[in-house]
């Protein structure tokens, strides 16, 4: 299991690089009259975000839950994905990337990269993610419950930034 406490180590390590830059892309675009939406609902994406990798050490652990090949080889595969597709995101939305909902009136929408896909394709990076770090070391508990308060919790957050989005960006 050491290998896999490695790995959430490495998740979280991510997290705070992907915070550093967001904190700097929000100061960018605060800077350009950028407002933000849904600040009531960030501190639960954070408390959620945080605790998924605690759970994911810590029901393998007390659970015993072994490693199982079948199912955790192609896990990580997906973990692996998602993060390569997160960092997609992240560069092709440049400044305008951030973990909060900050629009900057009159901006276009970004159409390239996996935008030209999905409208939040981000999103489908942390929908994979959540469901398959767990189930790498074969945490299902976590998987299903972080899961389900993630879908909730998107749904929120997908609305806030349509709305956003709408608001502030011409057609």
């Amino acid at each position: 299991m050491t290998w896999y406490a490695l790995l959430l180590l490495t998740i979280a390590a991510e997290r705070v690089a992907e915070l550093v830059v967001a904190r700097r892309n929000a100061s960018w675009t605060l800077s350009r009259a950028g407002v933000e939406h849904g600040r009531g609902h960030y501190p639960v994406m954070v408390v959620l975000h945080t605790a998924l990798l605690g759970c994911c050490l810590l029901e393998p652990a007390l659970a015993h839950r072994p490693f199982l090949p079948a199912l955790g080889w192609p896990m990580l595969a997906l973990v692996a994905l998602a993060q390569a597709l997160r960092w997609w995101c992240v560069t092709t939305l440049g400044p305008y990337w951030n973990t909060r909902v900050i629009v900057v009136p009159g901006a276009r929408l970004v159409g390239a990269g996996p935008y030209r896909y999905l409208r939040h394709p981000n999103y489908v990076a942390v929908v994979v993610e959540i469901a398959a770090l767990p189930l790498v070391h074969g945490a299902w508990l976590t998987a299903a419950a972080f899961t389900a308060a993630n879908a909730a919790l998107l749904t929120v957050r997908i609305r806030c930034e349509n709305a956003a989005l709408t608001r502030a960006v011409p057609a």
